[in-house]
This record gives structure tokens, C-alpha cells and sequence, in this order.
């Protein structure tokens, strides 16, 4: 398996699927709360991991990395850290454009990120639907609105992803918020064998 740090490629992958990592995450064994996240927010600000694992031509590949997520109703903004704590990375995504800077690159820009991931890894990442899926919230197969809880914590989207909200921050909160996030490439279609993200956001970041 090949591992790369925060190469260029990953840049973008994370990007898209920006948010968090970490294969130590536990699955609580507590009774599941029949209880639904919390409303949905137009702003938000997150922190947290993530792990992006794929096959191309028969190549496994794997991508890992930190990130911070800040959320507004219209514009969302991705810091890309290293492990040693420097932003090597910053992604501004508005209704009109994604752009890409990198310390010491112009940088680029394209009319949305799925564009700009497709432009530089020759595949699409499920960016568009992050700002639903960080909150518990997605469009399932037939088009109808998904909401997390314990109780409910798997659906297929609209657009061929997995969603499986592993993890919470508290399973006995009244609102529980997610902690981990599986994400499963159903419809590929793509230059890519597979794909599978790992998800988990931060204690602080809530």
C-alpha cells in the first residue's frame, strides 16, 4: 500500500471529503437513542480527521490528514493541516466558485469544487453533500430528506454513497451529535476500483 502525507492529490481529496479521521474511533455499547440530531445549522465550525482509501488500476492507495471546517450559510471554508500542526492548504468554496491555495502555488480555481476535484484528480469526492452529512442530515436513494440518530445511522444517497454514522460524541445526549462517519462509494462509475472514507470530528470541535 502506498501512504502519502498530505501529497498534492490529497489536497483535493480531502477537500472534497474534508472532515475527519481516525481508525481508533470505538463503537459505544450503550442503548441507542431513538433521539435525532440536533437541527440543521447553516453555520457551523468543525475540526477533526480523516482517512481516504481507494483502489485505481488495481493500486490501493491510501490518504490521511487534519482538517477544520467553518460553515456559513453560503460560503464554506478548509484549513488542510499536517500531523506537525502546519496548514498546508486552504480551500474557499462560495456559490460561484472553489479555490484552491497552496503556500507558494497561485492559486486555482474552478466554478465548484467538484469541478476542481475532478480537474486535478481525474475523479469527483462527495463535497456537496458534507455540509448535510457532517450534521447527520442527507437525500437517501429515493430522494427523501435522511436524518441521523442511534437508531437510525446507515443510508444509501441519492448520489451512491454510504453513510454510516459509527459513532457518537454522547449516545445518551438528548441530541446526539456524530463522532464517526464511514462513507462507502456505491455507484463508482469513475477511474477509481473503490472507495472508502473515515470520518471522525472532534470532542471540541461541537
Amino acid at each position: 500500500m502506498t501512504r502519502y502525507t498530505l501529497a498534492r492529490p490529497f489536497l483535493l481529496a480531502v477537500a472534497a471529503s474534508v472532515v475527519a479521521l481516525s481508525g481508533c474511533a470505538t463503537i459505544s455499547s450503550a442503548p441507542r437513542s431513538s433521539a435525532a440530531v440536533a437541527s440543521y445549522r447553516d453555520s457551523v465550525d468543525l475540526a477533526g480527521r480523516i482517512a481516504i482509501n481507494y483502489s485505481r488500476d488495481g493500486k490501493k492507495e491510501s490518504l490521511n490528514g487534519k482538517f477544520t471546517w467553518q460553515q456559513t450559510k453560503s460560503n464554506t471554508d478548509v484549513s488542510l493541516i499536517s500531523p506537525t500542526g502546519q496548514t498546508v492548504a486552504i480551500i474557499n468554496v462560495t456559490p460561484a466558485s472553489a479555490t484552491l491555495k497552496e503556500s507558494g502555488k497561485a492559486p486555482r480555481t474552478a466554478p465548484d469544487l467538484d469541478t476542481l476535484t475532478q480537474q486535478t484528480l481525474g475523479w469527483t469526492l462527495p463535497v456537496s453533500g458534507l455540509r448535510d452529512w457532517l450534521q447527520g442530515y442527507a437525500v437517501d436513494s429515493e430522494g427523501k430528506r435522511f436524518v441521523a440518530s442511534p437508531a437510525n445511522d446507515n443510508v444509501v444517497t441519492r448520489d451512491g454513497w454510504k453513510l454510516e454514522y459509527m459513532s457518537w460524541q454522547d449516545d445518551n445526549a438528548s441530541v446526539p451529535q456524530p463522532k464517526r462517519i464511514d462513507v462507502t462509494r456505491i455507484a463508482l462509475g469513475q477511474a477509481v476500483d473503490d472507495m472508502a472514507i473515515r470520518i471522525v470530528i472532534d470532542p471540541a470541535a461541537q
